[in-house]
């Protein structure tokens, strides 16, 4: 049962915190909140890649000396169990995984790599090395897919619809498995759609608001714009702000026991109310135009409607659900349209 957060002076004592998938949208505003919460964060990327902290989200905070970054690998138990003696961390915030819906139909096989099986390894080097290490999974609205009723609370029955929905349903069965078996301080926060301006190209809100950028920019300079190409006009979420959400999921590992929550605004719009939004931020008039439903970009099989239902949170957590959605829509468009500028003179 969800306890309340506490207030006392021992909950403000820092925290050495984990964040696995630190350099992605959720990790890097997770980094920034726990820094002013005066913790020391450790943030997570991958051995081997072409990771380039300067260019990256976590850029703004490279010279803080309470952050640190690390590598590691969740598809790699060993080099975590190595993380997690040298660090002996207090909290884990395990954000990292394959969670592109769409991309999890291409590589099924790697998002069970990554999705399922990483938060599994987490755990087990968690239950075997640090089982005193608070968790939280980074779970997604995603295992409710075809919903059989509507809001979603946490006592509604999954039903994903997509690999990397699958993967997160498994992940957090497991979440809530190693809670109850091994006794550990597990948690799940069931998060509906996170948005940005460091929302990644490949998700439908980031690709709608650059792509917009394009065609703004396409106009001013007097060409013919190509158009926007998208799926599921008609598909309806509860898109949220990214950096409230993070601040909501800090919240629980202050909880005097572990629950699962969802987090989420309660409200929906279409995928057609986003375009809308983000063609009148850039000042640009009747956007059907402009935008093209292209087959390659529907879903196998769709999920129609993801409302939250986050009255637990409100109670247990204090979480604050309103949220301006133009307002997120607006200032996603507005990025998108600065980068697109500098890129141009640069």
């Amino acid at each position: 049962m969800a306890g309340t957060v506490r207030r006392d002076a021992k909950a403000l004592v820092a925290m050495r915190c984990l964040i696995t998938g630190v350099s992605g949208q959720a990790g890097s505003y997770l980094a920034e909140h726990l820094l002013t919460l005066d913790h020391e964060v450790y943030g997570m990327v991958r051995r081997n890649t072409s990771f380039i902290p300067e260019k990256s989200f976590v850029a703004g905070i490279l010279a803080n000396p309470k952050f640190h970054l690390c590598k590691g690998d969740i598809c790699d138990p060993y080099s975590l169990e190595r993380l997690f003696e040298e660090i002996k961390p207090h909290h884990c915030y395990h954000a990292a995984a394959q969670s592109d819906v769409g991309e999890s139909w291409r590589y099924p096989l790697a998002t069970v790599d990554a999705t399922a099986k990483g938060a599994l390894h987490v755990l087990e080097v968690i239950r075997h090395t640090a089982p005193s290490c608070k968790f939280v999974h980074f779970s997604s609205s995603e295992i409710f897919g075809m919903v059989r009723e509507t809001p979603q609370n946490e006592h509604t029955p999954f039903y994903p619809r997509s690999p990397y929905g699958v993967c997160k349903a498994f992940a957090h069965y497991m979440t809530v498995n190693y809670r109850e078996s091994y006794d550990l301080f597990a948690c799940n926060a069931i998060l509906f759609n996170m948005e940005s301006p460091r929302r990644g190209a490949n998700f439908v809100t980031q690709k709608i608001a650059q792509g917009v950028a394009r065609i703004k920019q396409e106009l001013e300079d007097g060409k013919t714009p190509t158009p926007l190409a998208l799926g599921n006009l008609t598909a309806r979420r509860d898109w949220n702000d990214a950096r409230v959400s993070v601040q909501a999921v800090v919240k629980m590992l202050q909880l005097e026991a572990p629950d699962d929550f969802v987090i989420g605004s309660g409200r929906t719009h279409s995928v057609s109310d986003f375009v809308n939004m983000a063609f009148e931020a850039a000042g640009i008039e009747d956007w059907m135009e402009h935008v093209v439903t292209d087959p390659q970009f529907i879903r196998p099989a769709e999920v129609p409607l993801l409302t939250a239902d986050p009255r637990k949170a409100i109670k247990h957590l204090g979480y604050d659900p309103q949220q301006d959605f133009r307002s997120l829509v607006y200032e996603m468009v507005e990025a998108a349209m600065k980068a697109k500028h500098e890129l141009l003179w640069s």
